[in-house]
């Protein structure tokens, strides 16, 4: 019987259809659909849903909003078969509709909630009034077609002409750092796997023990997922089968084998209309079809390394609690749950928050899961949402919740449903993430050194062997940090796998250009990481060295690259200025480049972009731009210094250069910063309005102009800067290389002090040292005697 709403305001936001759609690979209808395919039929699927006529409908659409698919959710993702330019332009041209926005969200799981949220409250405000969200990976038919003779061509670069197409971008800021991305933590199984770890060792139990309370979490699902004809894996588990080790279910990274992780082979599409019900009325939609949004929260949790306790995240369970709250409602008086599970620790971090067993009469899951339905990369909860629909159609005045992740238990989207009648209510989460936001964190240190414990830790199994990731807290401070276990370290990847807890036990851990390592122990350490005394060598690949009395001169020779660095450029001069600086008879060093073309054209972008690991030393660029130095260094710059080539000179203390110089911090101009330090030394060299459009449009200057800014010393005639540069060298080995040295101190130990009375008269002992030094006391009786000192350099 068709029931009407009255009193209802015209403006209220609903859901007026819902479309799903698999393509399964092994089926016999099996079409290979693109991306874009999939998205377009599960949004006429769910056009159809809504019982208007589809023409009509789709001519009042005034926005398409899509999730990212998973060639366009991360930088350099490849997409073998092509894809859409505008992701979301491409699926309303082909559905035929006119949209004044055509949105593409950032990426993360957290997504499709997300979406329904936001442009419920679009309608809410007038600002809409028919939207249609949708998303769609087809990953299984990419892999499956990416090797045929005949694959198809999923590309598509559709005209914007209105400009109406909004793309978000990646959303990766605080997901995804450097440091991370360095040390392999960009897996989700392995990120995954730490926090599950952690919660396991906080909950006092062993190995077996969570195994087996992972695999009681997910066989239900695998029972919903049998009875879904859209479901990837159909097939009926028990908990000992998901977590049993075999041929089949081997284990991806600790403690998670194959059946425990989302499934991201598949093909599936899922999509929703909103509108409002004066919209929805207008059309002709029954309102039987009609599902309002009684609850919605959403919260983000702190960036992974500062988290209070690495096995839970509060916001999550914070979430869904003010979802209820905003619905006037207790977690008792949900029907249907569906609760993000791309890995056992993103459903139990809520339930067991809540008090919900594994077990509950009324499921975890609509769907069946990511692992067993499917994880179709950041569409999955648009699925969710599209079940949770058809259950309270289904069963009116029932209400359904679903709880959608997005990164690392990162982001909680959560809405909670029925078709009960319902204003769209306010909510207060940007009031409670202030809240999480101000939590105390622990501190984390980059760059560790010394004994520590283990806080968590997983180990990944790949066919080219297994890797270990440890988070650490040190034994002298309590900071937290990430490495890795050591190449070679077999006793440590031992007690990684089979003590009863690692955690809580002692490692060393040392930090090294190419990231951090920890050993079982110090000794390890030196061993695997033995401390060369500082010396020159007597050969190198990539840089030439010539020591001439008290100067060192070390020229880049890569002029064949313009004398950009890689890692191992890095690695030999890193070497080369340690030598330096550890001997006490050499006074002044020169750095230069190859030929006359270019002092340094920066980063190796050529090496960078093939793939290899990119990274430089502790001291940092060239070995130097991180590096306090208590000696002179002159850079020689003989042409182009650009990016880090231009860093690497202002990081030395005196510049020389050719007049056919060229200066510019030109990374802006390939979508990179002047990370190496350029982004403080300029500011600080030139005046800061000068520095801005310098750093901004990555303008070149000459030597003229970085002469008039103060950016170089000197400027030496062509194919003569390294002869000038010698003659500055002579200049200062005149004078005492303690008082040179202690010059350099002083003036280190009071650049941060901003008033200069201050600075004058900050406490130092760096006068105390110079008088009662060889050198203080040579310089004066020299003087005296009217005769050249002979400096002792102490």
């Amino acid at each position: 019987m068709k029931t009407v709403q009255t009193g209802i305001d015209g403006q209220t936001p609903i859901i007026v259809g819902v479309g799903q759609i698999a393509d399964r690979v092994d089926d016999p209808g099996y079409r290979a659909l693109s991306p874009i395919d999939l998205a377009v039929e599960a949004a006429r699927a769910a056009v159809a849903d809504t019982g208007a006529d589809a023409d009509a409908l789709i001519a009042a659409i005034d926005v398409v909003a899509a999730t990212r698919q998973f060639e366009d959710s991360t930088p350099g993702a490849p997409a073998p078969l092509g894809k859409s330019s505008a992701f979301t332009l491409s699926v309303a041209n082909r559905l035929g509709a006119k949209p004044r926005r055509a949105v593409l969200d950032i990426a993360g799981g957290q997504s499709p909630q997300h979406l329904v949220i936001e442009f419920s409250r679009e309608i809410a405000g007038g600002r809409a009034e028919a939207v249609v969200v949708t998303g769609a990976e087809a990953i299984s038919t990419i892999g499956h077609l990416a090797k045929s003779d005949d694959k198809p061509d999923f590309s598509d670069d559709p005209d914007d002409p209105d400009g109406i197409f909004e793309d978000r971008g990646f959303g990766l800021k605080g997901l995804v750092t450097l440091e991370q991305i360095g040390h392999g933590l960009i897996n989700a199984p392995v990120q995954y796997g730490l926090l599950e770890n952690a919660r396991r060792s906080a909950q006092g139990k062993s190995r077996i023990e969570y195994a087996e309370a992972m695999g009681e979490l997910f066989a239900p699902f695998t029972e919903i997922a049998a009875a879904n004809n859209l479901a990837a894996a159909r097939d009926v588990r028990t908990a000992r089968e998901l977590v049993t080790v075999t041929e089949r279910n081997r284990v991806i990274a600790e403690p998670y084998t194959r059946f425990l992780v989302a499934r991201d082979l598949v093909n599936l599409a899922a999509a929703v209309v909103l509108t409002s019900v004066a919209t929805a009325r207008r059309l002709g939609i029954a309102e039987d079809n009609w599902v309002y949004l009684h609850g919605q929260a959403e919260l983000r949790e702190r960036n992974l390394l500062e988290r209070k306790a690495l096995g839970e995240a509060p916001s999550a369970a914070t979430a869904v609690r003010h979802a209820l709250e905003v619905a006037e409602i207790g977690i008792d008086d949900i029907d249907f749950f569906d609760f993000y599970s791309c890995f056992p620790i993103a459903v139990s971090n809520i339930t067991e928050a809540l008090g919900l067993s594994p077990h509950d009469p009324r499921g975890l899951t609509l769907t069946g899961g990511l692992p067993y339905f499917g994880g179709p990369g950041n569409n999955y909860s648009m699925h969710a949402i599209a079940e949770a629909v058809e259950r309270v159609r289904a069963r009116p005045g029932s209400r359904a919740m679903v709880s959608a992740n997005g990164g690392v238990l990162s982001k909680t989207s959560v809405g909670i449903y029925s078709t009960t009648p319902s204003p769209l209510r306010e909510d207060a989460s940007a009031s409670l993430q202030r809240e999480i936001d101000a939590l105390d964190a622990p501190r984390h240190e980059r760059r560790p050194n010394g004994w520590a414990t283990i806080e968590t830790f997983t180990v990944e199994h790949t066919r080219k062997g297994k890797n270990g990731v440890v988070i650490g807290r040190l034994t002298a401070t309590g900071d937290r940090f990430l490495a890795l276990v050591a190449p070679d370290d077999d006793e440590l990847m031992d007690v990684l796998q089979s003590s009863d807890d690692p955690i809580g036990q002692p490692v060393y851990v040392t930090a090294l250009g190419p990231g951090n390592r920890v050993t079982v122990s110090e000794a390890k350490a030196a061993e695997l990481f033995p401390k060369r005394a500082p010396g020159l060598r007597d050969a190198y690949e990539f840089i030439t060295v010539r020591r001439d009395g008290r100067i060192l001169e070390i020229t880049i020779d890569r002029p064949d690259v313009r004398n950009c660095l890689h890692p191992p450029a890095h690695e030999e001069l890193d070497d080369a200025f340690d030598a330096y600086f550890a001997d006490d008879d050499l006074w002044v060093a020169i750095i230069t480049g190859a030929g006359d073309k270019a002092f340094c054209a920066g980063n190796d972008l050529i090496y960078s972009a093939s793939g290899k690991p990119m990274y430089v030393p502790l001291n940092g660029f060239a070995g130097l731009t991180s590096r306090r130095m208590h000696k002179p260094v002159i850079a020689a710059v003989n042409g182009y210094a650009m990016g880090g080539g231009f860093e690497i000179a202002m990081a030395c203390h005196l510049v020389v250069a050719s007049d056919s110089a060229t200066f510019a911090l030109s990374e802006v101009r390939v979508g990179l910063i002047a990370g190496a330090g350029g982004l403080v030394r300029l500011p600080r060299t030139v005046p800061p309005k000068v520095a801005n459009e310098l750093i901004l449009t990555g303008a070149r200057i000459d030597a003229a102009r970085a002469h008039e800014l103060g950016v170089v010393n000197r400027i030496a005639p062509g194919g003569q800067v390294l002869e000038a540069a010698r003659e500055l060298a002579a200049e200062i080995i005149a004078g005492s290389p303690t008082s040179v040295r202690l010059s350099l101190e002083l003036m280190a130990q009071t650049e941060a002090i901003a008033d200069t009375v201050e600075a004058v008269r900050a406490p130092s002992d760096v006068v105390d040292e110079l008088m009662t030094s060889a050198d203080a006391i040579e310089g004066m009786t020299a003087f005296a005697l009217k005769r050249a000192p002979n400096w002792k350099n102490h």
